[in-house]
Formats: C-alpha cells, sequence, structure tokens
C-alpha cells in the first residue's frame, strides 16, 4: 500500500487521506481516472494516457487542474516518495465539491487526487497454463469510451469472475457481441488465424496498452482486424487474451466451459506479450 497519497496539492500520509463528503465523484461518480504503468522509474506509454485524460475530462466537461507537465511532476514526485520504481500510479480528478444537486455545478473546482502501489507478482502458472474468463451481461452506460469513475458493474462482474474462480469477465451486448472485460480489452484469434478485437466505439474504454499492442501486431506482420465478435465466435477461438495496464497482455485458455484452443497460451499471445515486455523494458532502460 501507498504510505503517501497526494490530495489537491498536498503529499499527505495515505491512512489518513480524504475528501469531501459532497466531492461530486462520491456522489455522481463525476469524474474521471487514469491507471499508468511504472516500469524502472519511467512511466510507461505516458503521453498516450494524458491524451486519453484529456478527452475523458473534455467529454465530461471538467476543467484541468494541472498542466500535463505539472500532473507528470505530481505524479514521479509521489512514485518517489512511496519508493516504488516497478508498479503503477493512479489518478482521479472530479467535477468537485458542491451542494448535491444533479446540474454541473458552475463553480465547482475540479479536485484531483492520485496514489501509487508496486507491481503484483505474476503467477508463473498463469503464464505457462493461461486463466479463465466468463462471460456476463454489459450492464454499463452508453458512455464506455470515457475513463469514468463510475465502475460498479465492472466492480459486480469482477466479483462474479472471483465467484467463477475466473481471472476475468468478458461483457456482452444485447446482440451478443462481445464488448471488453470488466478491466480489460478483450482479443481473440480466429481458426484462420485472424487477430480481433472491438473497434474503439462508445461501447468500450480504448485501452492504452490495446493501441500499443496493435502497433506490435502491426509490425510483426500478423493478420489484423479490428471488428465486433461474438461470445460464440470466443469460444470457438484458437486464441484468446486480455490486454491492460496491470495485465500487459495475458493468455487466457478458457471461456465459460468452454477450452480455448488446446488449452494452453497460444504463440500470437506469448509472441504479443514478449514483445510489449520488450518494449517496457526499454522503456525502463532509458536514463533519468
Amino acid at each position: 500500500m501507498s504510505r503517501f497519497a497526494y490530495v489537491n496539492g498536498r503529499f499527505v500520509r495515505h491512512a489518513v487521506a480524504s475528501v469531501h463528503i459532497e466531492d461530486r465523484g462520491y456522489q455522481f461518480a463525476d469524474g474521471v481516472y487514469e491507471v499508468i504503468a511504472l516500469a524502472g522509474g519511467h512511466f510507461v506509454d505516458l503521453d498516450l494516457h494524458l491524451v486519453r485524460l484529456d478527452r475523458s475530462l473534455g467529454e465530461l466537461r471538467i476543467g484541468r487542474p494541472m498542466s500535463d507537465r505539472a500532473l507528470t511532476m505530481v505524479l514521479a514526485n509521489l512514485a518517489k516518495r512511496n519508493g516504488i520504481r516497478d508498479g503503477s500510479v493512479y489518478l482521479q480528478i472530479t467535477r468537485g465539491v458542491a451542494p448535491r444537486d444533479f446540474p454541473f455545478p458552475p463553480d465547482a473546482v475540479p479536485q484531483l487526487v492520485a496514489t501509487a502501489r508496486r507491481a503484483r507478482p505474476v503467477d508463473p502458472k498463469a503464464l505457462t497454463d493461461g486463466v479463465k474468463a466468463i462471460t456476463i451481461p454489459d450492464l454499463r452506460w452508453a458512455r464506455c469510451d470515457i475513463k469514468s469513475v463510475a465502475l460498479l458493474p465492472a466492480a459486480m462482474g469482477k466479483q462474479a469472475a472471483r465467484e467463477a474462480g475466473a481471472y476475468e469477465a468478458w461483457q456482452y451486448d444485447r446482440d451478443g457481441f462481445v464488448t471488453e472485460g470488466t478491466s480489460s480489452n478483450a482479443w481473440i484469434v480466429t481458426r484462420d488465424g485472424e487477430l480481433v478485437t472491438r473497434p474503439p466505439t462508445h461501447a468500450i474504454l480504448n485501452g492504452i496498452t490495446r493501441l500499443v499492442v496493435i502497433e506490435i501486431a502491426k509490425q510483426a506482420g500478423l493478420r489484423f482486424v479490428e471488428r465486433a465478435f461474438t461470445v460464440e465466435e470466443a469460444h470457438a477461438a484458437r486464441e484468446a487474451f486480455v490486454t491492460s495496464t496491470t495485465s500487459f497482455v495475458m493468455p487466457i485458455t478458457q471461456i465459460d466451459d468452454a477450452t480455448i484452443g488446446n488449452g494452453k497460451p497460444g504463440s500470437f499471445a506469448l509472441q504479443l506479450r514478449e514483445k510489449y515486455q520488450g518494449h517496457m523494458a526499454e522503456i525502463a532502460g532509458r536514463r533519468t
């Protein structure tokens, strides 16, 4: 756990960090967030995260509490104060504190909080055997492209996955098409070797790791397409995996009761994970 958190201009002890009871993030989920990985003391794909943060804030018409340069300095300082070189930082920006009323308050000041944590060790068995996913109906709102703090459906889905002994839950829309995981993007490899993930519409969050893996796949010459795929197609896939800031590229070898491929991590997932780890190693090796 973090020793220090950042709360609206101050570094404070994590145990006593707090926000106002009428913060709109608490009362209306009126805020956005980002999770940024750290490798060797360097932020991974920071520029892409900042671009997405700006987009999310713009879509909700929430002001920036500080410039990108100042925010980067705050997050770097937070990681340093917590002694974290490999891990992640979490930042959350809400519209601010105001008397509880649904319309946007005209004078609210955006609130910024941030925490940091060390990377959790990856279970070697997950990489050698792959992990299980389940499928659940997508109960979320219609603007999943905004990285909003309204994560109750995701929390419910993650709990369902845990109770089923699964690593992740893949959500599907009313037409039976997979949207994304509760905290990850969903990928399959078809029987004829086509790498597939859903296009970045309002139905999914355009993951930063997703964007980087797409570029890696293109550079590797893999057959790649962005399109929707059904739960049934996922069950019949040759491979499946998820991508996220904390999972990187994680092979899935079971979805619901269906064994994926031969029940072992496939060549696409392993190749993409290796290349993504190389991407992170290159960042970690940069001089401060």
